[in-house]
């Protein structure tokens, strides 16, 4: 139980860092079509927040699909 308490501890921590991210060489027909899109419907222009909704989904679709792996092996 202590292996988990420092885990939790550990993700708190995480939790509270902020991080620039850039990207490069994404084309920018892709990016005005996420924004058209995506951004400015549904996140009122706020491209940050679409992002890390977008990563969040996009994290939480992969855990979905890792645990039914795991679930159907034996």
């Amino acid at each position: 139980m202590i292996g988990m308490k420092k885990k939790t501890q550990v993700l708190a921590l995480e939790n509270d860092l902020l991080v620039d991210l850039t990207f490069h060489s994404i084309p920018a027909a892709l990016l005005s079509e996420f924004v058209e899109k995506i951004v400015k419907p549904y996140y009122k222009g706020n491209m940050n927040a679409a992002i890390q909704d977008l990563l969040q989904k996009t994290l939480t679709e992969q855990n979905f699909v890792q645990s039914h792996i795991r679930s159907g092996e034996v």
